[in-house]
């Protein structure tokens, strides 16, 4: 659910995973036309990074 949150609303993942400020950065690159595309790809990219720091920190409380 999540990535296609990050492909079509970038900025809206971005503060499903608590990163506030880069939501708002995405938010206003999104605004324009051709800052969409990058937007989108810079969201799945810190969506990928959230779930592996998540799967790191599960690993060492275990």
């Amino acid at each position: 659910m999540r990535l296609i949150l990050a492909i079509f609303l970038p900025w809206l993942q971005f503060f499903t995973i608590g990163r506030p400020i880069a939501g708002i950065i995405c938010l206003i690159l999104q605004i324009t036309v051709i800052g969409w595309l990058p937007a989108a790809i810079w969201s799945v990219y810190a969506l990928s990074e959230y779930k592996t720091d998540q799967k790191i920190s599960k690993a060492l409380q275990k």
